[in-house]
């Protein structure tokens, strides 16, 4: 596990090929999405959304599922999708942010891919969720204290993952350079004899 945080930006020339599908993990604000499309695209990768291949799969909204069918079943076929986009090649993959909570969905995911956390401190998550227009996951009201609860539960299971980059409110590009930075040095430390230089 390695961890990264810096002040200041400073450009990143990818040279390298992932040896494995990048899974993006954190709670709900901690900029999934937005960091992993952009860094999809240094990596001249595709880039997938493990919440809509769920509804995909399902035929519904995220929220029917796990309404209709229960938590758990909702859990399991996530964990099935996520299990499926593993074998596809090799990608960026944004997931939920309770996927990497679930030990079955982890131990997938800790098995074939490079599992990144995107770490926000907790005042930076709620200033990013009360912007949000969809907030569905956090009762009226009780929002901070919901958030809170969250942070303490999901934060030990997500320090598993195998780089943990700190984000901040800064351009979202300075965040992609910075995680860029520290999957470059990941993989070169522990799969040396799988860092392939990109042809120039």
């Amino acid at each position: 596990m390695t961890q990264g945080k810096s002040a200041q930006h400073q450009p990143v020339t990818v040279s390298f090929m992932p040896p494995k599908t990048i899974v993006l993990v954190g709670l709900m604000g901690c900029g999934k999405t937005s960091i992993g499309k952009r860094l999809a695209k240094r990596l001249e990768l595709e880039f997938h959304d493990s919440d809509i291949a769920v509804e995909a799969a399902a035929g519904c909204p995220l929220n029917d599922i796990a309404k209709f069918f229960g938590d758990e079943a909702f859990k399991n076929g996530e964990c099935r999708v996520i299990s499926r986009l593993l074998t596809e090649p090799h990608h960026v993959l944004a997931t939920g942010g309770t996927s990497f909570t679930y030990q079955p969905t982890r131990e997938v995911i800790k098995e074939g891919a490079l599992s990144v956390w995107l770490k926000a401190d907790f005042e930076t998550l709620y200033a990013r969720v009360k912007r949000r227009a969809d907030r569905s996951q956090l009762p009226k009201d009780q929002e901070r204290e919901t958030l809170e609860k969250m942070v303490a539960e999901h934060y030990p299971l997500y320090a598993e993952a195998d780089i943990h980059v700190d984000t901040f409110d800064e351009p979202t590009n300075c965040t992609v350079d910075r995680v860029l930075t520290q999957i470059s040095d990941y993989v070169q430390k522990y799969f040396p004899e799988q860092y392939v230089l990109k042809s120039v």
